[in-house]
């Protein structure tokens, strides 16, 4: 795993390959891609002017700035910290990334699609940005599910970066937009509920690339399966289900062993 940090004052930089542990305290950014890829910033342009100067740095300068704020030396923004190129690598990072945010300091969402000037931002204002927040398309990709699970402690900023609140706080209307229940908002373990229920949490939700559908549930499920891009979503979701299956009845024999 790479995290980025401050080399100085305005340069922002990659680690080398860290081992988990070596692992620094690290905050961890989660967002929507931009429809147009390419505005994204890549592993290989992070440190360069080329990187600098797309849309998608802003994001990644937001991460850092606030990170720097909360006094956190590390942060980690996929985007970037993760070269796509190589494909064990890929691989490893899609099958770590619930433990990736589960194990951060703090989680920031960055919602590209609310916006709420900080002059605006006083006291409880979700009048002013609750129906631009319900909206969101954050709410309705496949990768973003994990990230608002996972993570102990998720905080929400507009587009300006203005804080908006965490998900404890704002649970009952995050429920109401994804149906995910209050208790799994306030970080209840998953286990509590049906494999089924979890399932239904991500029905509607989509990704850009059809196989990440199903693997994008590894960690909800805690039953990674081998990454094989170019598979079709049904076959993907074929062998998650199967491993399911097999994780539930596991489970079931080692209850049994015990009673």
């Amino acid at each position: 795993m790479r995290l980025l940090s401050w080399i100085d004052q305005q340069q922002i930089g990659l680690t080398q390959d860290l081992d988990e542990d070596k692992r620094p305290p690290y905050a961890i950014l989660s967002h929507t891609w931009a429809a147009d890829n390419s505005q994204e910033v890549t592993f290989a342009e992070v440190e360069t002017e080329e990187g600098q100067k797309k849309v998608g740095y802003e994001k990644i300068r937001f991460c850092a700035e606030q990170a720097r704020k909360d006094g956190i030396e590390h942060f980690w923004v996929d985007t970037c910290c993760i070269n796509k190129t190589n494909l064990v690598e890929l691989s490893e990072a899609i099958t770590s990334m619930y433990r990736w945010y589960q194990e951060a300091v703090k989680c920031y969402v960055y919602l590209s699609d609310v916006s709420c000037p900080q002059q605006d931002h006083k006291g409880d204002s979700y009048a002013l940005w609750g129906s631009q927040f319900q909206a969101s398309k954050w709410f309705t990709r496949g990768w973003t599910l994990q990230e608002l699970l996972a993570p102990k402690t998720v905080d929400f900023y507009s587009c300006e970066g203005s804080w908006l609140n965490n998900k404890t706080t704002l649970a009952h209307q995050i429920h109401q937009i994804t149906g995910i229940p209050v208790d799994a908002l306030h970080n209840s373990s998953l286990t509590q509920f049906p494999m089924s229920e979890r399932m239904r949490w991500a029905e509607r939700r989509q990704t850009k690339k059809p196989e990440d559908r199903a693997y994008s549930l590894f960690g909800i499920f805690n039953v990674p399966i081998p990454v094989m891009y170019g598979e079709g979503e049904k076959n993907a979701f074929r062998r998650l289900q199967r491993e399911i299956q097999e994780e539930a009845g596991e489970n079931v024999l080692r209850c049994k062993r015990t009673d």
